[in-house]
């Protein structure tokens, strides 16, 4: 009886100190994220099950062409998945399919090749000046995404994290890359 209850002892070690190590990694470092919906075909599917960073953002400031996941502008309880267009203090334009990014006097239209096919046109008529702390964000498959186009812009502080790994499906297992631009 006495080896039955040091064997129960040492599971219950192993089980505290795995804890110890386990939740301050999920709860403050990654995070999963399982995609719900098509607002970011033909990039991240439905169903795919993804590793958020939730700690880069804290040493630097999020990019743009970025994935990321956030807390819904309209919904605490909602999370979406869209990527960075327009960074603090930018002036984001949308007309006839195209996007615009002014930067400090300097217009430029934004190459999204790297991550969309070439006949993917964004609609919308938009002119938004970013503010300080603001972010525009759209979903990859722009015809069916609820994004800034609709929910306006995204304060940093509901943003969770970067997405980091694409871990589901196993065939589909890569890390996340952003656009260089």
């Amino acid at each position: 009886m006495k080896q039955f209850f040091a064997f129960v002892w040492e599971l219950i070690k192993i089980a505290v100190i795995a804890a110890l190590i386990v939740v301050p990694i999920r709860y403050y470092v990654f995070q999963p994220f399982f995609v719900k919906g098509q607002s970011m075909e033909p990039n991240f599917s439905s169903g795919d099950y993804l590793i958020v960073d939730e700690i880069s953002y804290r040493f630097r400031e999020p990019a743009r062409g970025e994935v990321i996941v956030f807390v819904s502008p309209q919904n605490s309880s909602q999370r979406f998945i869209k990527r960075i267009i327009g960074l603090p203090g930018e002036t984001v334009g949308i007309q006839e399919g195209a996007i615009t990014i002014d930067t400090n006097g300097q217009q430029f239209l934004l190459d999204e090749s790297f991550y969309l096919p070439a006949d993917q046109l964004t609609q919308g008529d938009v002119q938004v000046v970013l503010g300080e702390d603001e972010y525009f964000m759209l979903g990859d498959n722009r015809d069916f995404s609820f994004d800034s186009r609709r929910f306006g812009t995204l304060r940093k502080e509901k943003i969770i994290g970067k997405v980091f790994l694409k871990a589901w499906p196993i065939v589909a297992f890569s890390k996340i890359e952003s656009p260089a631009y």
